[in-house]
């Protein structure tokens, strides 16, 4: 069980880790209708991850309530928006083409906030990771070994473009490309750290298990619709991030059922 776990909680850092390495090997800067492939592959795979390994889950386990199922799940995945609503506002950070920054006034340079950006849309998908590990620990029936890996596995592939979309453009700003790849797998850093922490936290309140996995799936989807479809869907040829978007969802989809 613990190299199962270790090898869930790893694997979308080392996603994000080969995604900054394309800075060694591409051009500077990615295309726009690049980016928005990527951006939209990203959020296809995070809808899908929210459904299936964390919403789905939640109402299932909490079937002995019947019609009102639905309940613990609302709950949760309302106040993970909210959770995420508060994050935005307290920690200031500037999406990847916008000109004016987020929350709080700040000093930083906007590669540092560009990196913040980054790593406040990183927070909710360890958390999930780690609710998802956390039932698994638990022994609940309705959370497989290989659904959990399922899950790491859908992270580590849409943190894989976004090691490559936050690494380049800092190198493309002026950072070497080793400091570009530095901070993109840094910003990465917070997935395992959050995994462990909501693994710890998560074993004190099993009971809690419905609310936690759809509180995950809330702070996800809210990064989804705040920051990755606006990016995905401004300018010209939006529709190149709808067709990623469904590539994206279709493949955590499968990913789940076949493996969980």
């Amino acid at each position: 069980m613990f190299k199962e776990i270790s090898l869930g909680l790893l694997i979308p850092f080392l996603g994000t880790t080969l995604g900054s390495l394309c800075v060694f090997f591409l051009k500077k800067n990615l295309s726009d209708n690049i980016q928005k492939a990527l951006t939209g592959f990203a959020s296809g795979v995070m809808v899908a991850a929210s459904i299936w390994s964390l919403i789905i889950p939640s109402i299932e386990l909490s079937r002995g309530m019947g019609k009102m199922s639905f309940i613990p799940s609302a709950i949760g995945f309302s106040t993970g928006i909210i959770f995420l609503l508060l994050l935005d506002s307290l920690i200031p950070h500037i999406h990847m083409n916008a000109e004016k920054a987020e929350g709080p006034k700040s000093n930083f340079k906007k590669t540092t906030m560009m990196v913040l950006a980054v790593t406040l849309h990183n927070i909710p998908e360890g958390m999930a990771v780690g609710v998802v590990y956390a039932g698994l620990i638990s022994g609940n029936s309705n959370i497989t070994a290989g659904g959990a890996l399922a899950l790491a596995i859908g992270i580590a592939i849409q943190n894989f473009p976004e090691g490559a979309i936050i690494s380049m453009p800092l190198n493309a700003n002026g950072d070497s490309k080793i400091n570009a790849f530095l901070k993109g797998t840094l910003s990465g850093a917070v997935e395992p750290i959050g995994a462990l922490l909501t693994i710890f936290a998560a074993g004190f309140f099993v009971p809690m298990m419905p609310y936690l996995l759809s509180f995950a799936a809330g702070t996800m989807i809210y990064v989804v619709v705040e920051e990755l479809i606006p990016e995905m869907s401004q300018g010209k040829h939006s529709n190149i991030g709808t067709i990623t978007f469904s590539i994206g969802f279709i493949l955590m989809m499968a990913l789940d059922v076949a493996l969980g």
